[in-house]
């Protein structure tokens, strides 16, 4: 059997593992393509190796923790937009509530790919150098706040002409508030998260543990309230000074200014340009589908029926950006390891598989679709029962409505899943890095279907209390 065959026998029939890696990241080319060199591609170790294989049980194990500890941020995150939406600023500017989950999203496309990158530049070694770690560093955060910088204006101008539609209206002062108020939060989130990745990837580089295991929970986990309390905020200051002519112009053009600088900075490190130049699609297109989201979000939150769905919005979205996140992460590594980039392995080669493949299959991906599914629930249950703590009977807690949200929450993770798949062996075709071009799309999704489903979920349960009430009343 020659190594082309062996290549494309799945890893399953030849006994080897499930995880094989270089170390070393593949190759962007000029034009934005992966590419491997023929000296750094991984051979699949000899069939009489004996070898470990990754279970379900080891999967759910490693998995579990870093869920909970995020998820246990996302349930503060839903207190605090609770609190928050009854501040005078989210009252009258009725389009800050859609700034939120685009927001909250750049955690996911800005914050954790920057753990990442780092984490991947940590383990190759290639900070262990002091003068090579401040290029990287300084590079990956200058990156970080240029993204930030566009992404926060262009969400609240999305915000703007939503709200502008649906009211048919637009007031220009409240424009501005919200302009900057979006543009400063989305600035400060991501230097303040972006310092404590940096110090956490050095860290745990130091006590000799792996970033990659730790840096990305905590984003997920800190970046919600971080952001959620910065928005509150800075929209109360702007708003308290909204009759200060030129404050939120002067911050806008001063902020943006400083995007030349920050791009200066960034082309000290040439991946970091390749990602400059190529990297906007994904995270642009994510934040117009989170801000579709936030719509949704904005008509709702207010209505005596929907009582109590900002608490729970974060956390929808939340879990289903999480999990996705890891399927694609790892659907995307099986294929770094098993192909070459352009070209899907033969067992993958049809580009819409069949959904019992994708989660009843003896192969790891889905077994590990499997194990993420099997998480939603328990999941969901430990932060509902956390929410019911603080709030009481503020939030709906009968036994319908928790099997609506359960069953939400399971639709939401369920398709995110399926299109993870389908998305990952997409990209790969194209040449594309599904860790780049996947997570942003689908998050941003997540945010849209999560809210959506939720909302249904509130409609649904208030029209069956409303039948059920004049029954028992009648009894």
């Amino acid at each position: 059997m020659d190594g082309t065959e062996a290549r494309q026998r799945k890893p399953e029939e030849l006994g080897l593992p499930h995880v094989l890696s270089t170390g070393r990241p593949p190759i962007v080319s000029e034009d934005g393509l992966l590419s491997v060199p023929e000296s750094e591609r991984v051979a699949p170790k000899p069939l009489g190796l004996e070898v470990s294989r990754e279970t379900a049980l080891s999967i759910g194990l490693q998995v579990a923790l870093p869920f909970v500890f995020a998820g246990l941020g996302l349930s503060g995150a839903g207190l605090l937009l609770d609190y928050f939406q009854r501040w005078p600023v989210f009252s009258e500017l009725k389009d800050l509530l859609t700034l939120v989950p685009p927001l909250v999203g750049l955690k996911g496309n800005l914050e954790m790919t920057l753990a990442s990158r780092l984490s991947t530049a940590a383990n190759t070694g290639q900070m262990d150098d002091p003068r090579e770690q401040h290029r990287t560093i300084s590079s990956n955060l200058a990156l970080t706040q240029v993204q930030a910088t566009v992404v926060g204006l262009l969400a609240a101008v999305a915000a703007l002409l939503l709200g502008a539609v649906s009211r048919q209206e637009l007031d220009l002062v409240k424009a501005e508030v919200l302009c900057a108020s979006s543009v400063i939060t989305a600035f400060l989130a991501a230097f303040a998260l972006g310092m404590l990745m940096v110090c956490i990837v050095i860290g745990a580089r130091r006590l000799g543990i792996n970033p990659d295991n730790i840096a990305t929970p905590i984003a997920a986990s800190l970046g919600d309230l971080i952001t959620l309390s910065l928005l509150a905020f800075v929209s109360s200051f702007f708003y308290k000074h909204r009759d200060s002519r030129y404050l939120t112009l002067l911050v806008c053009v001063g902020f943006v200014a400083l995007t030349p600088v920050w791009v200066l900075v960034a082309k000290q490190n040439p991946p970091v340009v390749k990602i400059l130049k190529f990297g906007w699609l994904p995270i642009v297109l994510a934040m117009v589908l989170s801000s579709f989201g936030g719509l949704i979000l904005n008509k709702t939150v207010s209505k005596l029926q929907f009582k109590g769905m900002a608490v729970f919005a974060p956390i929808i979205c939340g879990v289903g950006g999480n999990l996705v996140a890891i399927q694609t992460s790892r659907v995307s590594t099986y294929l770094h390891m098993w192909s070459t980039p352009g070209v899907l392995p033969l067992w993958m080669k049809a580009f819409w598989p069949n959904p019992c493949s994708t989660f009843c299959s003896s192969e790891i991906n889905s077994t590990s679709a499997r194990v993420l599914l099997f998480l939603v629930v328990p999941g969901h249950l430990i932060f509902f029962y956390i929410i019911y703590l603080v709030e009481g009977q503020s939030v709906p807690n009968d036994r319908s409505f928790v099997v609506l949200y359960l069953l939400a929450g399971l639709v939401q993770v369920a398709v995110l899943l399926y299109l993870a798949e389908v998305m990952v062996r997409l990209m790969w075709r194209q040449a594309l890095d599904p860790d780049n071009h996947c997570i942003p799309y689908l998050t941003g999704l997540g945010d849209l279907l999560g809210t959506g489903l939720l909302a249904l979920c509130f409609l649904v349960h208030w029209l069956l209390v409303g039948t059920l009430e004049p029954v028992s009343g009648a009894s």
